[in-house]
């Protein structure tokens, strides 16, 4: 594709979003609940509790409250304007603590996980994100598929730019070690259960981690109970050989994808590489890995990057995901009739196209 072609491609994907801003608020003024979010970042600081686009060696902790409006629709979010928030429908934060030493960071959350059965969720954002974008986005997911247990997030130095490709690129390389240190520390709080849920190419950062983990020393491995790659835009090849060395990967291992994702085209194109994890057409490439695959194309709109998070139908389906897990650890039998859509198997690998229909039909391929 020529430079010209592949530039209006960038900005019709990109084209008219405003991008998140923090905007803070008493908490008196706030409207609807409060999601706690605990952050781990090694993005630099700039200005009062927000933190930029610049990588920092430095591996800082910090903890914010946000407020998720009241008048909204399942999926959305909207950023408020700094002399106009409108409490009742903009994403808000009430309070923010950015901590001096790791040990208080580490007391808090020890406090939280204490309160939430010692379980945590730790959310990777991905591609084109601003500090503030990925914070919300973990707030609006946990509130809308009421995820319980204590909400994490690792935020690595994305450029937040559309033509930010490559830096994006170099900067999950930079922010291995980082989120590695941020599963160490929640297991080290007290988390005895941590599902992790990385985003687009914060999904190579997380199997990157998650290598890095397994062949190290494999400590914190038991304790990891799940993991969820949205849109991955990972080579299905690297992929494969970061699962290789990662071992027995943790379950349920949940990837969710479409063919219709054009971020994903896009990132093809950059690279070069066609196959890339989030927008597989089979699951054939992945046959020998214990993982389940869910074709959401039937959900997507607009660039439909982000499906899972964002289109309210999918969302309430997704809310039967304890469900799905518990019969996918049963025998086949049991599958059909939990979401609406088709099953295909091969080998090891499943694959579940989701429709957005009443009735499921259940069809085995060996």
């Amino acid at each position: 594709m020529r430079p010209i072609a592949l530039l209006c491609l960038v900005l019709a994907i990109t084209a008219c979003t405003p991008r998140g801003t923090m905007v803070v608020v008493p908490p008196e003024t706030a409207e609807g609940p409060i999601s706690t979010v605990f952050v781990g970042t090694t993005r630099g600081l700039e200005g009062t509790g927000v933190f930029g686009s610049g990588r920092s060696e430095e591996m800082r902790f910090a903890r914010y409250d946000v407020a998720i409006p009241p008048q909204r629709a399942v999926g959305e979010i909207k950023y408020a304007k700094p002399r106009n928030a409108n409490v009742s429908t903009d994403f808000l934060t009430t309070d923010q603590r950015i901590y001096a030493a790791d040990a208080d960071f580490k007391s808090d959350l020890n406090t939280a996980l204490a309160a939430n059965g010692r379980e945590a969720i730790i959310f990777v954002h991905g591609f084109n994100n601003t500090f503030t974008e990925g914070l919300y986005r973990i707030a609006q997911l946990r509130h809308d598929l009421q995820i319980p247990g204590v909400a994490l997030h690792y935020s690595w130095p994305s450029a937040a730019e559309p033509l930010g490709y490559v830096y994006d690129r170099d900067s999950v390389v930079f922010a291995r070690d980082g989120l590695e240190e941020l599963i160490r520390e929640t297991v080290a709080a007290g988390a005895t259960r941590v599902s992790l849920v990385a985003h687009s190419m914060g999904s190579f950062l997380l199997m990157e981690a998650l290598r890095d983990i397994a062949l190290r020393d494999g400590g914190v491995m038991p304790q990891v109970r799940g993991v969820v790659l949205i849109s991955p835009d990972i080579d299905v090849e690297v992929f494969r050989m970061q699962a290789k060395d990662v071992g027995t990967l943790p379950q349920p291992f949940l990837i969710f994808g479409s063919d219709r994702d054009r971020v994903l085209r896009l990132s093809a194109l950059i690279t070069g590489q066609r196959g890339r994890l989030g927008s597989l057409d089979s699951v054939e490439q992945l046959s020998d890995l214990e993982v389940t695959y869910f074709d959401v194309g039937a959900f997507s709109q607009g660039s439909g990057h982000f499906v899972p998070g964002t289109s309210p139908a999918l969302i309430k389906l997704l809310g039967r995901i304890n469900d799905v897990d518990q019969a996918f650890g049963n025998d086949a039998a049991g599958r059909p009739g939990l979401l609406p859509g088709v099953i295909l198997t091969a080998r090891s690998a499943t694959r579940v196209i989701l429709a957005p229909v009443a009735e499921i039909t259940g069809d085995a391929l060996n």
